[in-house]
């Protein structure tokens, strides 16, 4: 089981990024899924989660209307579509099996930052 993020990088308050994770040894579709974050000097953060049916996804509530939680099932891929990013938002991501994910999983995640 194996599960790579990608996309990070450099923003401008109000820019937008799409994250991706790609996943091996399990299908997205059979499992929930969520993304995870964690800011500097902060605890983790869950941050949206997306039901194995694809049909669910809950947000938290400080990234509700600007973040987008989508799969695509032949790339066997989660995204994260980011948008009116601020500079709160600046952390590391991480997406992982399960719904209502707060803790952190292992991989390298993707580093997020929002800054003018």
């Amino acid at each position: 089981v194996q599960l790579v993020e990608s996309g990070g990088g450099m923003v401008q308050p109000g820019g937008s990024l799409r994250l991706s994770c790609a996943a091996s040894g399990f299908p997205v579709s059979d499992t929930a899924m969520s993304w995870v974050r964690q800011a500097p000097g902060k605890g983790p953060e869950w941050v949206s989660t997306i039901n194995s049916g694809g049909t669910v996804i809950t947000y938290a509530d400080s990234v509700k209307g600007r973040f987008t939680f989508s799969r695509d099932t032949a790339k066997n891929t989660v995204y994260l579509q980011m948008q009116s990013l601020k500079p709160e938002d600046t952390a590391l991501y991480y997406c992982a099996r399960g719904a209502y994910v707060t803790t952190l999983p292992g991989g390298q995640g993707t580093q997020v930052t929002v800054s003018s």
